[in-house]
């Protein structure tokens, strides 16, 4: 819907819970008091439009992230041992398939037994090399399946269930024996099914498999081998592999006593040397390729510095995953083309481990992306990397549904990030696209409330709420947040909606009460929900067309939203900003004639709103509320004679509206609600609005002299205010006012020549005038005579010929029109021209 700008500062979730000097409200409100529901705006103007995005600089560090990524280095670390690696096996491919073919093949007879047995050796120890290194790869990744010390830790949650699956299973035998137990042995025997059950059993119907560090190796130990051990022991094999074929070769090409030659054993010589050649370059290249890997590994601690670089050294998982990540780079370039290490990146292989079976790699998948979407270097490229994703926001939308208690820091995690995510306009609408994504977002919502017509909320209840250790409050403070930014956009504002209790929910948590506003004061969790839960409802009621009209009816129709905002009003002295943002969700629900009647018939909230807009003002802050509080009152008495009437039953309350006239910040919304309550009001309260004739002197002059929205208002208000007059006290005021009648005349002419056509800014003005000039002709024919002699009728005319359907609504959604006017602006120009025409004859 289309409002003003926004009064809070709504990404900035710190409140104090003490609020004394409460901070400043970003809002222009105060400079332009009539920038509101009165007149239309674009969609660019909305009260709850997104933050604008500021440009970024030029040769901004942000830029280009994938072209300079931390990881990048590791790529290319690979792709430089990947080049050493394939070179050296290419050399002893070779050099082996001339051993086997020329030498052993052809001069297996000749050769002397000291070169047999060399070339054989060379041959054998160059093979365990082959092997010992294509396994040393594989046990090196598999080091860096599971985080730090997580074989200690998996050892001790077998031994620890272990014994818990033994005590249960003697309690069962026990049973079946038709030995009756205690009520305190049943109580143990739940306890440990439950524990074995949360321990062993995956959620999400994943099934349970063994990692390596699970499996003992020697069953008959006390011990387990771990790939460390392995993977070293193999490192050292290739070294002394290596080592013993550099030195073979360059023996026997240094000795050349390869025996006489003859004539048919003349190529023998050439070919021993090729091949220890070859035997010595493979092995130096090797050699090579292990000195250039631990400079980089060991002494410049490139793994160590990426780690650092990329900001993961603070997480739990620390430089586990840039190890995982260079491993899995390395092998793509053993395995396949020696540049596909080139299109790896650190987000895409977060993505890759979410998609793994195995609890720890999904959580250190999500603590990568968590870190880099929070990280003010990389925030942005990587929630555009993961906008492109779907896999992998499907599965950070599934997480979020995850609701067993073991999987409590994954959940967390997605929800960080999906919060993320959605705070991104282009990743919204895809995050609001993947199917069931709402419900899985409305998952992480749990207020304590029971409703027993709702299974889902019952089967989450059973599931998660029992946990008393469940930190729901951070799953609650994230879903809304999701919900918030989602919100911006009008479509996923028409999924919540349509969400089934969802709304009932985010209401739920607008609860607040005398005792946790004033006595308990809330905690800083407690208050952050209620405030994102506002901030949600407020978005979700200002939504435009007919997606805002179904949300509003919605939301009005439950039936703790008016007097949940209205314990707000009332206690929430001390919590400016929530009174604000309830104020401004009550503004929002009036622009709907059935909501705008709950609202005034919700007892003491026309009273509370009258207090707030009365109420003396110290601060900015609170100017800007009596604003907001004005606007409402403006609403609700518009075509309201009910709330008309409730608000006239307050004590001087009349009296008080025309002293607010003369205040600058109040006058505008104390013009239009004067108004309101004159034009809505029967004969029974005309004593009562009898007083409204004090206010003559300030709205004739505001008449006269101003050229604003205030103008279009004194406009509106001087024709109810002739109303309770009768054309000798009219006459009286304005000559106190310095004004006669021509003047006056000529005052309302040069306004409709000034507003020849409709004026977006003040959509009301030309019919006020033609409103004050039929009155003026109705009670004073001095005025028809004056009017023919300025030619009024050509500007009625003209209004009559220019009149559109901006003129025809009294408030606006957006560029939407809503109430339309009982008598239409031609038919009221008609009705002057008429007027002027008797006079004529």
């Amino acid at each position: 819907m289309m409002i003003k700008e926004t009064h809070l500062n709504e990404e900035d979730d710190s409140i104090c819970l003490q609020i004394i000097q409460q901070p400043s409200i970003d809002s222009t409100k105060l400079n332009d008091p009539g920038g509101s529901f009165f007149e239309p705006r674009t969609e660019g103007n909305n009260r709850s439009s997104p933050t604008p995005c500021v440009p970024r600089e030029a040769g901004s560090q942000h830029r280009n992230y994938w072209d300079k990524a931390p990881e990048k280095k590791l790529t290319l670390f690979a792709l430089n041992v990947a080049i050493l690696e394939k070179a050296a096996s290419g050399l002893g491919a070779l050099g082996f398939i001339w051993a086997t073919v020329v030498l052993l093949g052809g001069f297996a007879s000749s050769l002397e037994k000291k070169d047999f047995w060399v070339v054989t050796l060379i041959l054998i120890t160059e093979g365990t090399r082959i092997f010992s290194r294509s396994h040393e790869l594989e046990w090196q990744h598999q080091r860096t399946w599971t985080i730090a010390d997580a074989g200690k830790q998996r050892l001790h949650a077998i031994a620890s269930s272990s014994r818990l699956f033994i005590r249960a299973i003697k309690a069962i035998f026990q049973q079946f024996s038709a030995i009756k137990l205690e009520n305190q042995q049943q109580k143990q025997i739940t306890e440990d099914i439950q524990m074995i059950t949360q321990t062993h059993v995956l959620p999400h119907t994943r099934q349970q498999a063994w990692t390596t560090f699970d499996v003992p190796l020697i069953l008959s130990t006390n011990w387990v081998f771990l790939s460390k051990i392995i993977s070293r022991a193999l490192y050292w094999l290739q070294l002394l592999s290596a080592v013993a074929c550099m030195i073979l070769s360059l023996m026997r090409l240094v000795q050349q006593d390869y025996g006489e030659i003859q004539p048919e054993t003349k190529n023998r010589k050439p070919a021993l040397d090729l091949f220890y050649g070859l035997a010595l370059g493979e092995a130096l290249m090797f050699l090579l390729e292990k000195a250039y890997w631990e400079w980089n590994i060991s002494v410049c601690k490139l793994l160590e510095q990426v780690n650092q670089e990329c900001d993961l050294g603070t997480t739990d998982i620390g430089i586990v995953p840039i190890k995982r990540f260079f491993y899995d780079a390395y092998s793509r370039c053993i395995n396949g083309s020696v540049f596909d290490s080139l299109k790896m990146d650190l987000v895409s292989f977060a993505g890759e481990l979410l998609d793994s079976d195995f609890h720890d790699e999904q959580l250190t998948g999500l603590q990568i992306l968590q870190k880099f979407a929070n990280s003010d270097r990389f925030s942005s490229d990587t929630l555009r990397k993961i906008g492109t994703l779907t896999s992998v926001m499907e599965r950070l939308i599934e997480m979020l549904s995850w609701e067993n208690p073991a999987n409590e820091k994954i959940r967390r995690s997605a929800a960080e990030v999906v919060s993320k995510l959605a705070g991104k306009k282009q990743n919204a609408l895809r995050v609001a696209g993947i199917p069931a994504s709402i419900e899985c977002i409305s998952s992480l919502l749990y207020t304590g409330r029971k409703f027993d017509n709702e299974p889902y909320e019952i089967w989450e209840r059973n599931i998660v709420a029992d946990q008393t250790n469940y930190d729901f409050s951070a799953f609650n403070l994230l879903g809304l947040l999701i919900l918030k930014n989602l919100s911006d956009d009008h479509e996923n504002c028409w999924k919540i909606g349509n969400t089934r209790g969802l709304l009932s929910k985010i209401i739920d948590f607008t609860t607040t009460g005398e005792r946790l506003l004033r006595n308990d004061p809330l905690t800083e969790s407690q208050i952050k929900a209620v405030k994102r839960s506002l901030q949600v409802v407020k978005k979700l009621v200002s939504t435009t067309g007919e997606t805002g009209k179904m949300l509003r009816q919605e939301i009005s129709n439950i039936v703790f939203t008016v007097s949940n905002i209205r314990d707000i009003l009332e206690y929430g002295e001390n919590h400016i900003l929530l009174q604000m943002q309830g104020i401004e969700i009550l503004t929002s629900l009036a622009m709907d004639q059935d909501a705008r009647e709950k609202i005034g018939s919700t007892g003491g909230v026309l009273r509370l709103l009258l207090s707030i807009f009365f109420k003396p003002r110290l601060t900015e802050d609170q100017n800007k509320v009596s604003v907001e509080a004005g606007e409402t009152l403006a609403l609700l008495t518009l075509n309201s004679k009910q709330n008309a009437n409730c608000v006239l039953k307050q004590m001087q309350v009349v009296d008080q509206l025309v002293d607010t006239l003369t205040d600058p910040v109040l006058q505008i919304n104390s013009s239009r609600i004067l108004r309101n309550l004159c034009a809505c009001s029967g004969s029974e309260n005309f004593l009562c609005l009898r007083g409204v004739t004090e206010a003559a002197p300030t709205v004739l002059h505001s008449l006269m002299v101003k050229d604003s929205k205030l103008l279009q208002e004194s406009i509106g208000l001087t024709t109810q205010i002739f109303r309770f007059m009768t054309p000798e006290e009219h006459d009286k005021e304005l000559k106190r006012a310095c004004i006669s009648a021509t003047k006056f005349a000529k005052r309302l002419l040069e306004i409709l020549e000034k507003y020849n056509a409709p004026c977006v800014k003040f959509p009301r003005i030309r019919r006020f005038v033609v409103e004050l000039v039929i009155w003026l002709m109705k009670s004073h024919e001095q005025y028809k005579q004056l009017f023919k002699k300025f030619e009024m009728d050509r500007a009625i005319k003209s209004v009559a010929e220019t009149t559109s359907k901006l003129e025809c609504f009294p408030v606006f959604s957006g560029s939407i029109g809503l109430n339309r006017h009982d008598i239409s602006l031609s038919s009221l120009a008609d009705v002057a021209l008429e007027l002027l025409m008797e006079y004529a004859k």
